[in-house]
């Protein structure tokens, strides 16, 4: 991948507040939910969220997660570069995790969310903090509309892998 797709992908990450967390209930039901999302490095992807929500509940019983980070304001047909596919695992933090969580949490200013303290992610309170950590992302390949892309010479809407 070059720098242009490493630049391309940290834009996205860095240009968005929310991603769309999708999970796997035991029962093999799918479940997407928005989630405000901070980060330092675009590998670790951190948020707050009560341990009794359908998404929460799902990660406790199975870890992998799919994520997408896009520009819903994007004209039609020019979402595809605009859009970040990620694979992760992800987990409810606590102890010395939890506190790098809080530290991470809300990003930079701006954005619209507040730092937090320890207690209000700790029991009895119902907030905890979560982190996605990066397995894999891809972008939509870009090209014209009618050509094939200049990377791979396909005409059709492809991903390629991206390094961060």
């Amino acid at each position: 991948m070059d720098e242009g797709g490493r630049t391309a992908a940290r834009a996205i990450i860095d240009g968005n507040m929310y991603m769309v967390l999708a999970t796997v209930g035991p029962d093999g039901a799918p479940w997407a939910a928005p989630v405000f999302y901070s980060t330092e490095d675009g590998r670790d992807l951190y948020w707050v969220s009560s341990p009794e929500v359908t998404h929460s509940r799902h990660i406790a019983h199975e870890p992998r997660v799919g994520i997408v980070i896009h520009d819903s304001r994007a004209p039609v047909g020019t979402a595809g570069p605009r859009a970040l596919y990620i694979s992760a695992t992800a987990t409810e933090l606590d102890g010395e995790e939890a506190l790098e969580g809080l530290r991470v949490i809300p990003g930079p200013a701006g954005r619209g969310g507040r730092a937090l303290a320890p207690e209000e992610v700790n029991p009895p309170s119902p907030w905890r903090v979560y982190r996605a950590r990066v397995i894999a992302l891809s972008m939509i390949c870009p090209r014209e509309t009618g050509r094939p892309c200049a990377e791979h010479g396909l005409d059709y809407e492809h991903r390629r892998d991206v390094r961060l």
